[in-house]
């Protein structure tokens, strides 16, 4: 019982230190102003139109965080603090949800592969956990097999999503540099960012793949238990 006590704490632990990772990194570099003195809107709209991107709309977006680009609607969503803010991490951010929109423009078959499986992982991620109590409870390897598959689903839309989200920040920190949005000095602290940012989805591809492994184990030793 302890050892499941401390596996549980540290799956726990794992996305709550990446958190913090991310907020005190964004709060710190949130105070360093660029030297282009650019705000995150003029960062993002200065790219996407450097990149032939013209019909891309940048938009603010209430949240802490909350950046993002919609493929459906062309769309780049900056937080309001990185809308208006002038900061290096600001920059950063919006840089890197332009590169969203040049992996979209491009067809990044990494990134259409990810939106292909949105679907699939979304219903995985509801129904698995279903399939896997039943199977676990009552003993039934089949049922728990039904929903490792389907947890397989949501742990594979993690680990797309890692070079994905890397490429987009490689192409963030050319862009910036290229355009001189940040100078030379500034790009450490902008990497810096962007790193932080990645913990999260490192962070949660670890946790899904750990808990799937997981399972694997226990459909093992149930299947052995029934043969």
């Amino acid at each position: 019982m302890g050892s499941f006590i401390i596996y549980y704490i540290i799956i726990a632990l794992i996305p709550i230190w990446a958190q913090m990772k991310v907020k005190g990194t964004f709060n710190k570099y949130a105070k360093v102003p660029t030297t282009a003195g650019m705000n995150g809107a003029e960062v993002a709209r200065k790219i996407l139109d450097d990149n032939g991107l013209y019909n891309v709309k940048v938009v603010e977006h209430s949240g802490f965080l909350s950046d993002h680009y919609n493929p459906m609607t062309k769309t780049v969503h900056l937080s309001s603090s990185n809308y208006h803010g002038q900061s290096v991490a600001g920059a950063a951010v919006a840089a890197h949800e332009v590169g969203h929109a040049i992996q979209d423009k491009e067809n990044y078959g990494p990134l259409r592969f990810r939106h292909s499986l949105v679907p699939v992982a979304n219903i995985g991620s509801n129904l698995s956990w279903i399939f896997i109590l039943i199977g676990m409870f009552s003993h039934i390897p089949n049922m728990l097999l039904i929903g490792i598959i389907l947890m397989s689903a949501g742990v594979l839309f993690q680990l797309v999503t890692l070079p994905v989200e890397f490429n987009a920040s490689s192409r963030a920190l050319d862009q910036v540099v290229t355009l001189g949005i940040i100078n030379n000095s500034e790009e450490h602290d902008a990497r810096k960012v962007l790193n932080a940012a990645a913990l999260t989805y490192v962070a949660a591809a670890a946790v899904a793949v750990i808990e799937l492994l997981r399972m694997i184990l226990v459909f093992t030793n149930i299947s052995r238990d029934e043969s």
